[in-house]
């Protein structure tokens, strides 16, 4: 193991196993309770764009206020707190399924929660992680991360698809639960002392929002990322929506088969991990950002093509190579906001960021599922393939078009050149 390698870094290394295991646990979660529903629960096609719909609405409701709270704070001990919790609200599905109470609404409501707690976790994180790393290592440290998180992507669809299969889901439903617990547990093992953040200067929180909000729309080329990041995220939620009903219904798939074609796409994500440092050197980090979603995205169109048989494969595919893409795009946008952002605005920055990107997911979320009762899943599914193949044109007329490398950062204002 190299000394400089974040890998003979010991707290970096408790960070990764949490969320190795903790990103685990939530796409066994994400295969396992949409299948509760379609199957068990015989959810509607709306039904299940209310679900979907739920697991991010927190975003878009408590997004900004959440950046500025994480500003006032240690981010480590938000982050425990919300994998704990999001544990225990876990823990509730597969009680309620043994104890034949399962209802519609209970999994509504526990994915409307746990996509609090994630808000909370997700702003902490994403600006933890350069304090703990530093700013000249976060896109190794990012790479890593990501790179679990494929792996994950890979192995927790098929595992939760199998698990549902041989054991039931309910019992598939409890590691989702158990992911998160052990992901706490790591955090915990964490002994780096974190340094108290800048007290609060007496400044309301709406002038501490409207602060982050300015640097976003500021610095044009985050501008263009955020705008295309959610473009990109409202048509994927459109499809991933209807996706476990074009498996199991269109397709006719068991679980065991929806676990295997999902985990096969992210063999694309996991492929994207492990090459998106090359790539970032190769192209230049700054015209990766643009470049590979314009390629990469229009790919998703096979989708929808996929047929009962051998013409499944079309699905995954179409799925794997846009999981490459996404997971390209997500390593080194992450880390061109998390090198051009002063410390001082990064957790509101970030919040900023993902109230506008997850934001139009619910919105996203219950578009699918009105197309999906409307005009039918698989021709939803071509209208949110479609809508995918366009999101990164913010990007293509961005300033990023005339940049290779990221510009440096300035502590006090805006990253320059934009």
């Amino acid at each position: 193991m190299r000394r400089d390698s974040l890998w003979a870094h010991r707290d970096f290394r408790q960070l990764w196993a949490g969320q190795t295991v903790g990103q685990f646990g939530t796409y066994v979660g994400q295969t396992v309770l949409p299948l509760l529903a379609a199957t068990t629960l015989k959810a509607s096609p709306f039904q299940m764009g209310v679900l979907t719909a739920a697991g991010t609405a927190a975003f878009l409701l408590i997004g900004l206020p959440t950046g500025v709270l994480v500003d006032r704070i240690r981010r480590r001990p938000v982050m425990l707190t919300a994998d704990f919790v999001r544990a225990g609200l876990l823990f509730t599905v597969p009680l309620a399924v043994w104890a034949g109470a399962l209802t519609l609404g209970h999994l509504i409501a526990v994915a409307f929660l746990v996509g609090v707690a994630t808000v909370f976790f997700d702003v902490a994180y994403q600006s933890y992680l350069p304090s703990l790393v530093g700013r000249d290592r976060i896109m190794e440290g990012n790479t890593r991360l990501q790179s679990s998180l494929s792996a994950a992507e890979v192995i927790g669809p098929g595992a939760g698809g199998g698990l549902a299969q041989l054991l039931g889901a309910a019992t598939a439903a409890l590691t989702t639960a158990v992911g998160h617990l052990v992901s706490g547990l790591l955090l915990l093992r964490i002994q780096a002392p974190e340094s108290r953040p800048v007290g609060h200067d007496g400044t309301r929180m709406g002038a501490r929002i409207k602060e982050g909000l300015a640097f976003v729309r500021a610095e044009k080329s985050l501008r263009a990322i955020t705008v295309s990041t959610a473009l990109s995220n409202l048509a994927t939620t459109v499809l991933l929506s209807m996706q476990m009903l074009f498996l199991t219904r269109d397709l006719g798939l068991t679980p065991g088969a929806v676990g295997a074609v999902l985990a096969l796409s992210g063999v694309g994500g996991l492929v994207g991990a492990f090459t998106a440092g090359r790539c970032a050197t190769w192209l230049g980090p700054a015209r990766a950002i643009w470049l590979i979603p314009l390629v990469i995205s229009p790919v998703a169109l096979l989708v929808p093509l996929a047929e009962p048989g051998r013409l499944t494969v079309l699905c995954a595919l179409g799925l794997a190579l846009r999981a490459y893409g996404t997971t390209v795009f997500n390593v080194v946008n992450v880390s061109y906001r998390q090198a051009i952002c002063p410390g001082r605005l990064l957790g509101r920055v970030n919040a900023t960021v993902r109230f506008i990107t997850w934001g139009a997911m619910p919105v996203g979320g219950l578009l699918g599922g009105v197309l999906g009762g409307w005009i039918g899943v698989r021709a939803t599914l071509w209208v949110s393939c479609a809508a995918l193949a366009l999101a990164s044109l913010p990007l293509v007329l961005s300033p990023l078009r005339t940049l290779r490398e990221f510009p440096e950062v300035r502590e006090e204002g805006v990253a320059s050149p934009t």
